[in-house]
């Protein structure tokens, strides 16, 4: 039987030779392998198939059958690790709440204890014409956060 555990030390054998990391690895029915692969400078098509064969290398078609598919997360995967965060740095991202609130901005700050976010907001101030932008640092820890995704413009 083919697990998580096991895909996850085939693919740190072959991460120590780049910088290249996990994002996510799951094992589906019908034994569906799925692994997300980064590099904080983005992930070429080259390093997929290195890890892609580099695991398939060394499972045994005989013993259990498989399907095995390494990529990059899409632009429209939520962040699922610390790492992408950090990778994100500066860059614009729309966050979910737990409590179901959205927010906007740009992250600002990274790190285990959660993220900074900067967003901009115009709004009515009492005894000003018009409205007013309003600038907003604000830190949330990662249990308050439901999902992030970065914000795709052109």
């Amino acid at each position: 039987m083919i697990t998580i555990d096991k895909i996850q030390k085939l693919a740190d054998e072959k991460l120590a030779e780049g910088t290249n990391f996990i994002v996510d690895i799951a094992v589906k029915t019908g034994n569906k392998i799925i692994v997300l692969l980064d590099n904080d400078k983005g992930v070429s098509i080259g390093d997929c198939v290195a890890m892609s064969r580099h695991i398939e290398s060394h499972l045994d078609r005989e013993s259990d059958d498989f399907e095995l598919n390494v990529m990059s997360p899409g632009l429209s995967e939520p962040f699922k690790i610390l790492r992408q965060y950090k990778k994100n740095i500066g860059k614009y991202v729309d966050i979910v709440t737990k409590e179901g609130k959205k927010l906007s901005g740009k992250l600002l700050k990274a790190e285990e204890s959660g993220i900074e976010l900067e967003t901009k907001i115009k709004e009515t101030i009492a005894g000003k014409k018009g409205k007013q932008l309003i600038i907003n640092n604000i830190k949330l820890t990662f249990n308050q956060i439901k999902e992030t995704k970065i914000v795709i413009s052109f």
